[in-house]
């Protein structure tokens, strides 16, 4: 298990690092002393997030559409070309959606699988013989508090982060007499582009920020309560404010009270 503040010199390899979580994690385990591998489709983005962080010429901008298989190839023999091991994968990259499930159509439905699910699959299976053959390393995935609660206008989204989630947890069952950690981080609403980016029925981006997303958690708050719990070996970690945390607690205890409380709410 790492230990607190332990990230001097290690590898953290981050995708969907352009904005949002992704730039404030980098961010954040720069601070800590970490060489950060920043991963999404554009090249210049991510050399504008590089460039601001400290010791800018440790860390390395590898551009890659996660969902393109001979793209994430390419960039893991990069990363391992250039920094020769990979201590943290931090799965961030993903998408969500605002639609009705009935105003929803199929490829919109898929797309948002392929992209939240599939990818990130298909990365840690690239990338976990690495972290096998050091027989060291964590694998993390960031989920979301929709896929421990299902509400509307998230169906699609919420399915798969729940699926990335009983997925993580089957990796970290397998793997756990290898010396390779596993965690998911939940998030629940944080001030990042993620209802602008988010899918509507068809496909195409909301274009528009929500209230509960404009109000919700700072990024550099999400991603300090992150990386703390990372390094402390959490391998369940909901961030998020009161309303978030509580439903994840009652969704627990009492799922049914939980499912009456999601039909009054107003989450758009």
């Amino acid at each position: 298990m790492t230990k607190l503040n332990d990230l001097d010199n290690k590898v953290v390899w981050i995708t969907g690092a352009s904005s949002g979580l992704g730039k404030a994690l980098a961010l954040e385990c720069a601070n800590k002393g970490a060489h950060i591998v920043l991963t999404a489709r554009r090249f210049e983005e991510l050399e504008n997030v590089r460039l601001a962080l400290p010791h800018a010429e440790r860390h390395l901008s590898v551009a890659a559409d996660i969902s393109n298989e001979k793209q994430v190839n390419s960039a893991y023999e990069t990363v391992l070309k250039e920094k020769g091991k990979i201590d943290w994968l931090i799965n961030n990259a993903g998408l969500s959606q605002r639609a009705l499930i009935s105003e929803t159509t199929m490829q919109t439905e898929r797309a948002i699988m392929e992209l939240d699910y599939f990818s990130q699959v298909y990365l840690t299976k690239t990338v976990l013989p690495t972290f096998l053959a050091q027989k060291s390393g964590r694998i993390s995935f960031v989920s979301s508090v929709a896929g421990l609660l299902g509400t509307q206008y998230r169906a699609s989204y919420s399915a798969a982060k729940a699926a990335i989630h009983m997925w993580a947890n089957s990796l970290r069952a397998e793997v756990a007499d290898e010396g390779v950690d596993v965690s998911v981080i939940f998030p629940g609403f944080v001030k990042t582009n993620v209802s602008i980016n988010a899918l509507n029925g068809e496909g195409k981006a909301q274009g528009f920020d929500n209230e509960v997303t404009a109000n919700g958690l700072e990024a550099d708050e999400f991603a300090k309560i992150a990386v703390k719990a990372l390094l402390n070996g959490q391998e369940y970690i909901v961030i998020g404010g009161q309303k978030e945390v509580l439903g994840t607690w009652i969704s627990r205890l009492s799922p049914s009270t939980l499912y009456k409380m999601i039909r009054k709410t107003k989450v758009k």
